[in-house]
């Protein structure tokens, strides 16, 4: 009786782990790389994964490269194959290797980790614990591997049918079968996969929409949004909406933690479900602005939210404080997904989201009295940095527009970010780039002093607040294939001089770092905590503001930190 495992499809199955001892040097070059620190401490889990994924990638390039090489340099050689004995001792010595060397990356990797935890205060991890990285790389790498292999399988199965039917030489039906397969594949991606997966995050989510915080409760002040004087009503202003109109001090707070007279702060809010489309939207939160007397106000702040509509409740907080409450805040949600879908999906709509807002707002500010009109500023935070962005053509236009403008956190990908660092002064890192001596435009981190120090500075100014270890800054398709200058450079405040720039493997390890941009503590990562309040004072100080009034607030902002919920 034969075997059960000589039926064809166990043989297959059997046949897909199998390893190419090449492709496996390769495979653990790429692991070891993965192991060596990125700009955010990693647990043995998120590390596990990149090192499997990685290890994958190193796995197919190491297959290529050895069919490159034998196909070209090796099989013309009098002395190729290698005698029988000589192979075996390569193909037990590669393995034997590859898992020293990994053994030995993973005790450096766990000391690396710790080190970048103690530099964040956060909390490290212990050289046995993070030996399960090693594991799961494992499985995670043969996941990945057989699933190509599947995928070649299937590419020859093409290749076969099409033999039969019509007569090719075989390289043509090669060809023509990978060009199918891919087709078949992309299609299914974007059309099936993408599409349902957009439809079931945008049920998930809206359904997330409805609920409300706990502790946030709908406000009786006319000045807010979703009060029973609004128009726009709190059933309708979304999850992040009902937060934010319901957060914050009002002027009794205010006045008491300032010792000075305060003023009840306007916030104005329209939800997805405020009103059916996005221009009936604003509509509603300039009839919320003339409403509360948004424009008779010392400031008025325009916020392109991200995501879901989440505005920092710390940032809003911070400029209520430095005005005393006599500012006017105003935003409107633009999607049901979180921050980091809507930056692969909706970077697009966030931008025509972002310029709609501002240059409505805008608009009808300009009927107010110049003499008599509040300050015009704008403010956004990582996705809702290129929202913001959206609505001006350059630097030219902001300080046409706007009395000021404080972007933090922006993404990689922003496209006058992007310009401004390119076009820095020569001689000024990346990481901290100076931009026309800073006459107008600065970018700021979290080591003090807004640069140029004693320069001055002139209005409307401009700045970009940005950590070093934030990959939502530093994260760019560009690392695939490229090291970027913020790699070449000293490092900055919070990175570890040991990150080094390797091709695929860096691209994936700041991508892990995305998942964790914001867990980290105050000052690192993508978490600013109180730092935007140095960038209001910097930008949008009132006459006769000290540096012991900057102290004052923040103090009270500790003090009453972490009653608005988690920041999203």
């Amino acid at each position: 009786m034969p075997s059960p495992l000589a039926h064809p499809f166990l043989m297959w199955l059997w046949g897909l782990p199998k390893l190419d001892f090449t492709g496996l040097a390769f495979s653990a070059l790429f692991f070891c790389w993965s192991l060596t620190p990125s700009l955010l401490p990693r647990d043995w889990l998120f590390q596990g994964l990149i090192g499997g994924i990685n290890s994958a990638i190193g796995y197919g390039f190491g297959v290529a490269v050895g069919w490159l090489v034998l196909r070209v340099f090796l099989r013309p050689r009098s002395w190729w194959p290698l005698p029988p004995r000589a192979e075996l001792g390569m193909k037990i010595f590669v393995p034997i290797a590859a898992v020293l060397a990994s053994l030995v990356m993973l005790a450096y990797s766990a000391g690396w980790q710790r080190e970048l935890a103690a530099l964040m205060d956060a909390e490290g991890t212990t050289t046995t614990g993070y030996l399960r990285t090693g594991a799961l790389s494992i499985a995670t790498a043969a996941l990945l591997i057989s699933a190509i292999r599947v995928l070649r399988d299937f590419v020859r199965l093409v290749v076969r049918q099409i033999n039969k039917v019509i007569k090719m030489p075989r390289e043509v039906a090669n060809v023509i079968g990978v060009v199918l397969v891919v087709v078949l594949v992309v299609t299914l991606v974007q059309g099936v996969l993408l599409r349902a997966v957009s439809d079931v995050t945008n049920s998930i989510f809206s359904l997330q929409n409805d609920e409300t915080r706990d502790g946030a409760i709908q406000p009786t002040e006319p000045e807010r949004s979703g009060s029973p004087q609004s128009a726009a009503s709190w059933e309708s202003l979304g999850f992040e909406g009902r937060n934010f109109v319901s957060s914050g001090m009002n002027a009794g707070e205010l006045t008491q933690a300032l010792g000075r007279n305060a003023v009840e702060p306007i916030r104005a809010y329209a939800g997805l479900e405020s009103a059916d489309n996005q221009d009936e939207r604003l509509d509603l939160v300039v009839d919320e602005l003339e409403r509360t007397g948004a424009f008779q106000r010392s400031a008025l702040v325009v916020v392109p939210t991200t995501g879901t509509g989440w505005v920092n409740p710390t940032a809003i907080e911070a400029a209520e404080l430095m005005f005393d409450g006599n500012v006017a805040t105003v935003a409107a949600q633009y999607s049901y997904l979180p921050s980091w879908i809507s930056f692969l999906a909706e970077r697009e709509i966030a931008s025509e989201a972002g310029k709609a807002l501002i240059d409505k707002v805008h608009e009808r500010w300009l009927q107010e009295p110049e003499a008599t009109r509040p300050k015009f500023y704008v403010y956004g935070e990582s996705l809702g940095t290129n929202a913001g962005e959206g609505a001006f053509d350059g630097l030219a236009d902001i300080r046409d527009t706007t009395d000021g403008v404080l972007w933090v956190g922006p993404p990689n990908s922003n496209r006058l970010w992007s310009q401004f660092v390119d076009r820095r002064d020569p001689g000024s890192p990346e990481v901290l780039p100076v931009y026309a001596d800073g006459l107008v435009l600065r970018f700021a981190d979290n080591s003090g002093a807004i640069p140029p120090v004693g320069q001055p500075w002139y209005g409307p100014r401009v700045l970009y607040v940005q950590h070093a270890s934030d990959p939502v800054v530093w994260w760019s398709p560009d690392l695939l294939f490229e090291r970027p200058d913020w790699l070449s450079e000293a490092p900055g405040p919070d990175r570890l001089p040991d990150m080094r720039w390797f091709p695929i493997v860096t691209f994936w390890q700041v991508a892990a770092d995305l998942t964790n941009a914001a867990g980290v503590p105050d000052g690192h990562g993508h978490n600013y905590g109180t730092l935007v309040l140095d960038g209001w004072v910097s930008i949008a100080a009132p006459d006769g503001w000290t540096a012991a009034d900057t102290e004052r607030v923040r103090a009270v902002m500790n003090a009453y930190k972490g009653r608005d919920g988690p920041e999203k």
